[in-house]
């Protein structure tokens, strides 16, 4: 549990072990971080499944790009999308997408969050300010404490 009260539970993209270990977010939640496709929790466990199943809600954040697209059409490739293409359908889903503003504005960004918002998938819209590339511009992944508004307000 952490201070909120919730238990947290830990999926990294590959790509997201780039940035930030697992041990780091390990360590900050006090549970294992999922990071394979393939791991097993038992031998009757399949642990995407059990994952979903468990969550009251899932938020994905930074949700890059890629993953608003592969959520918009149904790819489920890695352990992330794999688990939330199990999310029972009255589980909340929020995103909170960052990117480079030229990337959230384009039109296949766009219209991928379109689609996910009439699936009822809660966006957490990205503010404006100076990005990781050096731009000024919408796309820095919206305030911890929005998010966690936001996450509240999904599960009452």
């Amino acid at each position: 549990m952490n201070k909120t009260g919730c238990s947290v539970h830990v999926i990294m993209t590959k790509s997201a072990q780039m940035f930030i270990t697992p041990l780091t977010f390990q360590t900050l939640t006090q549970n294992k971080v999922h990071t394979e496709m393939f791991e097993r929790l038992s031998a009757v466990t399949v642990e995407h499944i059990s994952l979903a199943k468990a969550a009251d809600a899932a938020l994905v954040a930074p949700a890059t790009a890629n993953i608003l697209g592969k959520l918009a059409h149904g790819i489920a490739d890695d352990m992330l999308s794999t688990v939330l293409m199990a999310l029972p359908s009255q589980t909340p889903l929020l995103v909170a997408p960052a990117m480079n503003t030229a990337m959230y504005e384009h039109p296949a960004t766009q219209e991928n969050l379109a689609v996910l918002k009439r699936r009822g998938v809660h966006v957490i819209a990205p503010r404006e300010s100076r990005l990781a590339c050096g731009d000024v511009g919408r796309g820095a992944m919206a305030e911890i404490e929005t998010i966690l508004d936001e996450m509240e307000r999904a599960v009452r």
